[in-house]
């Protein structure tokens, strides 16, 4: 599952490709290899079937939801479920090899799922952890992004980079479990930031933290999910923000945080336009 990007989506559908080797797979819900080679031979591949089983193209509203590091598309399920029963919306929840990978490569095969689907009219982005990197570096990469894109919920989002992953930057384990993208955070983070586009959609903001447990990280200070300080989720321009009572690994099947995204993608406020808690732009911004 750390092997395998998805480079298109169609509902249970998918073409994979391999980190390692390169070469492409079509996948069922099952996961079942279907096809395998390039990916134009497995695009056509996947054209045949769908005449032949008369499949539907994905339609209207589709909503992405992206996995943070080290993670797989089953850790966004739930949220995907409670999102996909939304009227009018589809839910896919997409694959890629976060630990073999650069963000850059990431960035590029989200913007191949989102190319690959001609027929949606909305697109709208849910993504945890390191997953809202990989957005905002596909918004970077592309001149004039997809006008498509509505909204974006941002669940713990390193937006500030990690401290913590900082502390184990010179930890052969750490390098090895958390890969090349682990490496762009926690030791080349001013150079990753500056690839790093602030979205021109409205976007909202959810940090874990504001809770009363027993358990604490002694190696972060401030308030935090365990992983993340909650400053470090911050990004000026936010439309809202909220804190939600959540460990980093867990936030996106709070229910809360399920509430507050189907709330954002529909309204642009989590909980009232009233109450809405936007993060100015900075001066930097403006100019």
């Amino acid at each position: 599952k750390q092997f395998w990007t998805d480079y298109l989506v169609q509902h249970d559908l998918r073409i994979q490709r391999n980190e390692v080797s390169n070469h492409y797979r079509l996948l069922d819900g099952r996961n079942y290899r279907l096809a395998w080679g390039t990916f134009p031979q497995c695009k056509e591949s996947l054209k045949k079937l769908s005449e032949k089983k008369q499949l539907s193209d994905v339609k209207g509203t589709v909503v992405l939801l992206l996995h943070g590091l080290g993670r797989t598309r089953g850790s966004m399920g739930d949220l995907q479920k409670r999102l996909g029963e939304q009227p009018g919306v589809t839910a896919l929840s997409l694959s890629y090899a976060s630990t073999r990978a650069p963000i850059e490569q990431h960035a590029e095969a989200l913007g191949s799922v989102i190319k690959n689907l001609p027929q949606a009219k909305e697109i709208n982005l849910v993504a945890h952890s390191m997953g809202n990197l990989v957005i905002r570096h596909y918004l970077s990469r592309e001149q004039g992004a997809d006008q498509r894109i509505k909204r974006i919920v941002m669940l713990a989002p390193p937006n500030q980079g990690a401290a913590l992953a900082t502390l184990f930057k010179d930890n052969h384990l750490f390098h090895i479990f958390w890969g090349t993208s682990g490496e762009e955070i926690a030791v080349d983070w001013d150079k990753l930031v500056k690839k790093l586009a602030i979205p021109k959609c409205e976007f909202g903001i959810i940090a874990g933290g504001n809770f009363k447990s027993f358990l604490s990280n002694p190696l972060i200070k401030g308030e935090d999910d365990f992983v993340l300080r909650v400053e470090e989720t911050k990004l000026a321009g936010a439309r809202d923000f909220a804190i939600v009572p959540a460990y980093h690994g867990r936030i996106m099947n709070n229910s809360l945080v399920k509430s507050y995204t189907v709330k954002f993608l529909r309204g642009g406020y989590f909980i009232s336009e009233a109450r809405r808690q936007p993060i100015p732009p900075s001066e930097t911004d403006k100019q």
